[in-house]
């Protein structure tokens, strides 16, 4: 296992700036930008592009691990203009292989339908603010305000949204139709067999992120999340036999889903661990659970994170850990050094751990 960075659209002064961290190796994400983007097509990659692209990171001294693949409205698509989404699935295809002509060999996505949703800021420690889901607290207005929309931050999207819908082609939950259990598998099934076949094809991994957060028992808003429970998690995984068919383990997600965290967290992530198919580690704590959380720093919330690092280690896992969801401060506005500490703090239970190691060894 090792340290790694899951950046947005980072210039040459961020990536030089991970290599001072340590980092080796990094998770991209480059939607709603023209960088490797095709002349003509919605949402079409340009291999040749995507390939230079790769080689300008890795001139850094950094390995691209992951790379985005964005699913846009897909999933909800599918439930009402099943046209538009088997074009949309089609692009997705083609943009495995051309990941895989570029020389990258694993593609992270997401099947969030509406957004991750959050309920507001709450005090963390020193004055920084902690993102959090309490669902006695919800209302559409909170929603709106601080939910994460694709690959924005809470706190640190245009009014209404607006430039994070084109990021993602993401919605609200008050904006589109129900989608019952049912309908939220039909989605998802629709989108792996697709996306699946294609990635078997051209050798690539997909690690799916989980719903987040937990949706109450029948919905928020009309709206499952069947992928928000262990349950729904060994459920997706047992879509298809495929090994390049995983997960992108939200580790704060997954604790999300139980309301004493602590209690559960160590097996359930030795357990995943153990299939073989975690590619990615989203390495992050929570305080709190089920309904009824905040994201904090990863030494203050509920899960042992070194028994965690030990829990990856027995079932197996080899891979990167990166920080994500860190507390929000007027005093780090671009959250840099949070993600600094992060950083360090991981690499520091990597080596107490005596798991350390580089990226590819």
């Amino acid at each position: 296992m090792y340290i790694s960075e899951q950046l947005l659209n980072p210039d040459e002064r961020r990536l030089r700036l991970s290599t001072q961290l340590g980092v080796q190796s990094v998770v991209l994400d480059n939607r709603g930008t023209e960088l490797v983007s095709a002349e003509n097509g919605v949402g079409a990659w340009d291999a040749v592009k995507l390939g230079e692209y790769r080689k300008w990171v890795e001139g850094f001294g950094l390995k691209l691990d992951v790379f985005a693949l964005d699913v846009g409205s897909i999933l909800l698509d599918s439930l009402v203009d099943l046209d538009s989404a088997r074009r949309q699935r089609n692009t997705l295809a083609d943009n495995i292989q051309k990941a895989a002509d570029a020389g990258i060999s694993c593609l992270k996505y997401n099947v969030q339908m509406v957004g991750i949703t959050r309920t507001g800021l709450k005090p963390g420690r020193g004055g920084a603010m902690n993102s959090g889901f309490t669902y006695a607290e919800y209302s559409s207005e909170d929603d709106c305000k601080h939910s994460y929309w694709g690959v924005g931050y809470p706190g640190h999207q245009e009014e209404g949204g607006s430039a994070s819908v084109m990021l993602c082609g993401q919605k609200m939950a008050r904006d589109v139709p129900p989608v019952t259990e049912q309908a939220g598998w039909d989605a998802i099934e629709f989108l792996v067999e697709g996306l699946v076949q294609a990635a078997d094809k051209a050798g690539v991994r997909l690690a799916c992120h989980p719903h987040d957060p937990a949706y109450p028992i029948g919905g928020l808003n009309g709206i499952e999340h069947v992928v928000g429970s262990v349950d729904g998690l060994r459920r997706f995984l047992a879509l298809s036999s495929s090994r390049n068919h995983g997960l992108n383990f939200c580790q704060g997600t997954v604790a999300e889903m139980f309301a004493r965290p602590a209690e559960h967290m160590i097996s359930v992530i030795e357990e995943f661990a153990a299939t073989g198919r975690i590619f990615m580690v989203h390495f992050r704590n929570i305080r709190g659970g089920y309904l009824d959380f905040q994201e904090v720093f990863p030494d203050e919330g509920d899960v042992d994170m070194l028994e965690a690092i030990r829990a990856y280690q027995r079932g197996g896992y080899s891979g990167p850990l990166c920080p994500d969801h860190v507390p929000v401060s007027e005093i780090d506005e671009g959250r840099e050094r949070f993600m600094a500490f992060a950083l360090g703090y991981t690499r520091g239970l990597l080596q107490a751990a005596g798991v350390w190691s580089a990226p590819g060894r």
